[in-house]
This record gives structure tokens, C-alpha cells and sequence, in this order.
């Protein structure tokens, strides 16, 4: 907490008394997930209000997160009785999630605060597939388009979008999530162009290989599930 709040870091850790924090902010189960958020905007809400704030993402469930005012607009519709505009996310991927709960601290999501700036701080992290109700993410399909996925796609094939990685060649449907290969900028990416990519209605959405290390690794776990597997 010290080092990454406030900061895209969620903590999950026991509740103590289970009628001190609602059932659906605990989704029934005897943990809670909690996080400081870094930016202005929402830092501004909670000072407002002076109390935590329980809060879903605003995407339905299953579909890729929205990471501008629009899409997320477009996302909650009339469900959503105010909005507040605090401009496109600057990290894109969501916050990294860590149990601490009895025995070694466990990586339930990966994300903008990466695996290695963790374990330098505390040891080395357990994964743990067998918490995954604990952390939103998780199911094996989530972050998902409408168009079906191929990924670590060198060359993608006919009436298929492209989101390409690095130097490439161009392609017709192409949206390059970083023509540098720069991590930081493909995170920022990822969500818009893939709902870019998918609202041309193509046959088939290609990836390119994502280095898996660093937020790489938080890339990876998205296109995974968006894609139908479990990471």
C-alpha cells in the first residue's frame, strides 16, 4: 500500500466481520477487494463523499473494458443515472490484484503494476487459479469482442483486423498498438483498438505476438480470455 497507492493496486484480504461490509460489495464471499485510485477525478469523488465507494467496472460483464468516457457511455447507457468525463485512461489495462489471505501472497490478476515491482518489494507471488472468483477477470471468456480471435498472428488472413505490435508492414483493417514496440503504449491501446477492430464486423480479429514479460504479461492475460482461454 505504501508503495503503489494511490495507485492501479487492488488488494484482496479476509473480512473480519462479514456484516461491516455488504454482500454484494463482497459478491458473498468472506473477502473484499480494495484499492486507492490515483486519479484526480476519482480521488475528488471520494473526498466528496467521505466514505468508501463501491464501484463495478463500467462494462457489462464478459465484454472489453471501455477506456474512454464514450465507450463507457456507450457501454451503461441509461443504466448509468450520471456520468463523470476524466478523459482516456492513461495506463489502459486494469489494476494488478493480489489475495493476502493465509499463506503466501497470491497474483489473482495481472496488470499495470507489474509482477516484477511486486516481488521486488515482497517474494516471489504464488499464482492462484483456485482463487479466481475472487478477483473480477477471471472466467475463461472475458474482455471479449463479438468477432472471434487468433493470436501471436504473423500475417492475418483474409477479411480479418489486424492489431499489430511493432514494425509492420501495412494491412488492410490494421490498428498497430504500438509501431515501437513500446508495452506502456499497447496497454494504453488495447481496449479502444479492439473495439475499433470489432466494430467493422470482421471475420476474425489476428493479434501479433506480445512480449510476455513486464505489463506484457498483463496484455497477454487479457488477450487470452478475450480470446476464449484461461490464462
Amino acid at each position: 500500500m505504501e508503495a503503489f497507492w494511490p495507485g492501479p493496486l487492488t488488494l484482496v484480504a479476509p473480512v473480519r466481520d462479514v456484516g461491516a461490509v455488504c454482500d454484494l460489495a463482497r459478491a458473498g464471499l468472506d473477502t473484499v477487494a480494495v484499492r486507492a485510485p490515483g486519479h484526480r477525478l476519482a480521488q475528488a469523488v471520494l473526498r466528496a463523499f467521505g466514505e468508501a465507494v463501491v464501484a463495478p467496472s463500467a462494462n457489462r460483464s464478459g465484454g472489453p473494458s471501455p477506456t474512454t468516457w464514450g465507450d463507457a457511455v456507450a457501454e451503461t447507457g441509461a443504466y448509468a443515472a450520471a456520468t463523470l468525463d476524466g478523459g482516456p485512461c492513461e495506463i489502459g489495462v486494469e489494476s494488478t490484484v493480489v489475495a493476502l489471505l493465509p499463506g503466501p501472497a497470491r497474483l489473482l490478476r495481472p496488470g499495470a503494476v507489474t509482477r516484477s515491482q511486486i516481488e521486488a518489494l515482497i517474494g516471489p507471488l504464488a499464482d492462484a487459479e483456485a482463487d479466481a472468483t475472487r478477483s473480477p477477470g477471471r472466467v475463461a471468456r472475458h474482455y471479449a469482442p463479438s468477432a472471434p480471435m487468433r493470436l501471436d498472428v504473423v500475417e492475418p488472413g483474409p477479411g480479418e483486423a489486424f492489431l499489430a505490435f511493432g514494425p509492420t508492414p501495412k494491412h488492410p483493417w490494421m490498428f498497430n498498438l504500438s509501431p515501437t514496440g513500446d508495452l506502456a503504449q499497447a496497454a494504453v491501446n488495447l481496449f479502444a483498438f479492439l473495439r475499433a477492430a470489432d466494430a467493422l464486423g470482421p471475420a476474425a480479429i489476428a493479434v501479433a505476438p506480445i512480449p510476455a514479460e513486464g505489463l506484457g504479461e498483463a496484455i497477454n492475460d487479457r488477450l487470452r480470455r478475450a480470446a476464449g482461454f484461461v490464462g
